[in-house]
């Protein structure tokens, strides 16, 4: 039976513009299915991308849920598009007040949402609990992006009970992008959910920010992917600190890399 992989990305080219973290969120998928791995992709159904052009419709199914972030509902609604050529079936999340006419990490201006972070949790639980709703076990979960960054706390504290995730090995990756993502002192009330509480993170500075939000998923991660020549050399240093694996650059030939590493994670 084919090992199956999750990829939770940030960014997916052709939806959002090109970059580093989009093209790899593409090809990387691409690579993993044409060497008969089964996937499954998700990324946040941004602002930007035109859903007529994109072909996104929303699947009724999976919709309807209402997230809970920091005392407020949330509605989850699930919408899907394939990726022209490959067909690689892509997830959306959005929701009207975090996504809708709404870039990705920071406005017209420049400036980066305050809600940045409620964002991040409310993704991180839609995915969670949508790969629930399919009844689908991943073997390897690979996560892109900050947006992506609260996913390895949750699946470590709280949905390792699941049966879809009992045995799932987390991957985080490692870009040479970052933000300030300052989340503020109401993050880690935010990101409260069950068995997640203050208390658990409070090895955390209480001002969030990118290096401290890396930090978490890197202490909930069975591995570490340097995605790109250039990383956070602070995160890189505490991957290695933690003797986490590693697959270091692969370069412009990484498909057999990660399909070896995916491979030694779930030995």
């Amino acid at each position: 039976m084919p090992k199956k992989i999750l990829f939770i990305n940030q960014e997916i080219t052709p939806y959002v513009p090109e970059s580093a973290m989009a093209l790899l969120g593409q090809q990387l998928p691409e690579s993993i299915q044409a060497k008969g791995y089964e996937i499954r992709t998700f990324m946040p159904k941004w602002g930007t991308i035109n859903e007529r052009r994109g072909q996104l419709h929303e699947v009724i199914r999976l919709s309807g849920m209402n997230i809970v972030i920091g005392g407020n509902d949330h509605p989850l609604l699930i919408k899907v598009a394939s990726i022209p050529v490959s067909r690689v079936q892509v997830y959306f999340i959005d929701n009207d007040e975090f996504f809708k006419k709404r870039g990705m990490g920071v406005d017209e201006s420049g400036n980066e949402y305050k809600d940045n972070g409620e964002r991040a949790i409310f993704f991180a639980r839609g995915v969670l609990e949508t790969v629930k709703k399919l009844r689908w076990a991943p073997d390897v979960i690979v996560c892109q992006g900050w947006m992506a960054a609260v996913v390895p706390v949750y699946l470590k504290k709280i949905y390792s009970e699941e049966p879809c995730f009992a045995n799932t090995k987390v991957v985080t990756s490692l870009f040479d992008t970052e933000m300030k993502c300052e989340f503020g002192d109401q993050f880690k009330s935010c990101v409260e959910f069950q068995e997640v509480t203050t208390e658990t993170l409070a090895e955390y500075k209480d001002s969030f920010d990118f290096v401290e939000l890396g930090k978490m998923a890197l202490d909930n991660s069975d591995g570490v992917v340097v995605a790109t020549e250039q990383v956070n050399a602070e995160l890189m240093d505490y991957a290695k600190n933690k003797n986490l694996p590693v697959l270091d650059y692969p370069g412009e030939n990484f498909g057999e890399a990660y399909q070896a590493f995916f491979e030694k994670l779930t030995e």
